[in-house]
């Protein structure tokens, strides 16, 4: 076993969704530095996934390559998954990240914001998946099974304060679809796995991308995640090392999980 390429992404061919802002973006730099021979990503709108090709494409020419995609319709999975197809005659790893939310109050939760947040978070993620399933397994070897990884939440772990209904159910979903997902898709030599970040900044998480120190306030660790960290959890499971973990999710979330403690139990000294 060579220990130095444990981690290493080379040759790898990958598919981000929601791959052009926010996590998505994270994620994206995270596999081109571990040496992925090709990201596609998809987003709705073209001109910001142009933008972050753009970018990419200074230190890593050619190897970011977009497809635009509407993940809430049907027809758009399907034509997503057949451009891809015609490019590639593997997947070896994808990355259902692209998301939406809602809130509102109880009283005034609206039925458009349980249907477009559900369909996007869970139905699109099952179904692209799905139409990807040839692609993957063409990639699937025993000795180096594919990789479906699920982009969650800490939100479908555990209740928050804010009235998104529809956003913290269907988090709560992918944590168990992707159980199941994982015990059939293994049968191919397909390993699926979840993260569910904490905050990070971005497009969905205004609060921590405005004020970071605010956020971090209710943090054990009592900072905002950065690139740094979602990106090596992703890459963690996506690369040999994460071979053996199986229909798991990995909260990286500076302890909001499994280390907050209420402040009724804090020390008043600043201990806990």
């Amino acid at each position: 076993m060579d220990f130095s390429k444990l981690f290493s992404l080379e040759g790898k061919i990958a598919l981000i969704t929601g791959g052009s802002r926010g996590i998505g973006k994270m994620l994206v730099e995270g596999f081109l530095a571990a040496g992925a021979e090709k990201v596609y990503i998809t987003a709705r709108k073209r001109e910001q996934m142009a933008q972050t090709i753009a970018e990419f494409d200074a230190d890593y020419p050619g190897k970011v390559i977009g497809l635009p995609a509407d993940l809430s319709q049907m027809d758009e999975i399907k034509r997503l998954a057949e451009e891809l197809s015609g490019r590639e005659s593997r997947l070896d790893v994808l990355i259902n990240n692209a998301g939406a939310a809602w809130g509102a109050e109880f009283d005034q939760f609206p039925e458009a914001g349980w249907d477009k947040v559900m369909d996007l978070n869970v139905r699109s993620l099952f179904f692209l998946t799905q139409k990807l399933h040839p692609l993957l397994k063409a990639a699937g070897k025993f000795d180096r099974p594919a990789k479906v990884i699920n982009i969650a939440s800490i939100d479908g772990m555990r209740p928050n304060p804010w009235e998104t209904y529809s956003y913290q159910a269907s988090k709560a979903a992918v944590i168990h679809l992707t159980k199941r997902m994982a015990a059939r898709l293994i049968k191919d030599n397909i390993v699926t796995t979840c993260i569910a970040p904490g905050a990070y900044p971005s497009e969905m998480n205004k609060a921590a991308a405005k004020n970071p120190e605010g956020s971090a306030r209710g943090i054990p660790y009592k900072r905002v995640g950065v690139a740094e960290d979602i990106a090596g959890g992703a890459i963690y499971l996506a690369s040999r090392a994460g071979d053996y973990v199986v229909g798991t999710t990995i909260p990286i979330d500076g302890g909001i999980v499994n280390a907050w403690i209420p402040e009724e139990f804090q020390d008043p000294s600043g201990g806990h």
